[in-house]
């Protein structure tokens, strides 16, 4: 993808069923985070509080989410029916997304950049 210079512009390059797919993850993700900011980094999708909160993005075959690695360690067992790395998750596209998973993962994910974990 071309560079891109916000969310928008990012989603609606997309063709579907990503856009929409990306779009209720983006969603969840400010209903978990309301106070985070919304930016790109690294050419995707992003969220910040108190330092970088996490990440995502579409690809061909699936959506990637980005919450860094104590966050994918700490819900391994939750994540287990994903394809995971040490900070990824891959998500099949044409399949929902376990918004109720990720809004948990958000949750800890602002704790720890909070230092609360």
């Amino acid at each position: 993808m071309k560079k891109v210079h916000s969310v928008d512009q990012y989603i609606s390059a997309l063709p579907q069923p990503a856009r929409d797919t990306l779009a209720s993850l983006r969603q969840a993700i400010r209903q978990a985070a309301p106070q985070a900011e919304e930016g790109i980094s690294y050419n995707i999708p992003a969220f910040k509080c108190n330092g970088m909160l996490v990440w995502y993005a579409a690809f061909k075959n699936h959506v990637g989410f980005y919450p860094k690695a104590r966050a994918i360690e700490v819900f391994k067992t939750d994540l287990a029916p994903y394809k995971i790395s040490k900070g990824a998750v891959q998500f099949p596209l044409g399949q929902p997304i376990p918004l109720s998973l990720v809004k948990p993962i958000v949750k800890f994910r602002v704790r720890e950049n909070a230092g609360k974990i």
